[in-house]
């Protein structure tokens, strides 16, 4: 991560308005550093040595902030936690079965299938999401190392 991109999601914050509290600021950072789309509970375990007063539901209305504001994007995926993404440009994800990773997939974006969708269906499509399913590689390395 660059400092010049913290300093525009700062910029971004100041200017709609909200106060940059030291925790804002780590939430912020670890987000733009981590390649891993944590979950809420992922940034509060890496963060509450560094601020052992703050709470899981500090880290949550930072990212409800963050994400009001166009900063990072909420993923859901099943009944597990909802995951967060700094990558707010378009892009898809595929996620190993196995150790629940998400990885950044960039495609050129399927617009020609909101289209079609929306001719046959009548709807309005507003976006459309594809998520790419599979195993990997550390997880294939363990279980080659298993068998």
């Amino acid at each position: 991560m660059s400092e010049q991109m913290l300093q525009e999601a700062i910029d971004k914050l100041k200017s709609s308005g909200v106060r940059i509290t030291p925790q804002r600021h780590a939430v912020l950072e670890f987000l733009l550093n981590a390649d891993t789309h944590p979950t809420a509970d992922d940034i509060y375990k890496a963060l509450e040595g560094k601020f052992p007063n703050m709470s899981v539901a500090t880290v949550y209305n930072n990212l409800r902030v963050f994400r009001e504001i166009g900063l990072v994007r909420e993923l859901t995926y099943g009944d597990s936690s909802s995951r967060f993404d700094c990558n707010t440009e378009k892009h898809y994800h595929i996620i190993c079965e196995s150790c629940g990773k998400i990885v950044d997939f960039h495609y050129p974006s399927l617009d020609e299938v909101e289209s079609l969708a929306e001719q046959i269906t009548g709807f309005d499509v507003s976006h459309h999401r594809m998520e790419v399913y599979g195993e990997c590689q550390e997880c294939k390395q363990e279980k080659n190392q298993i068998v």
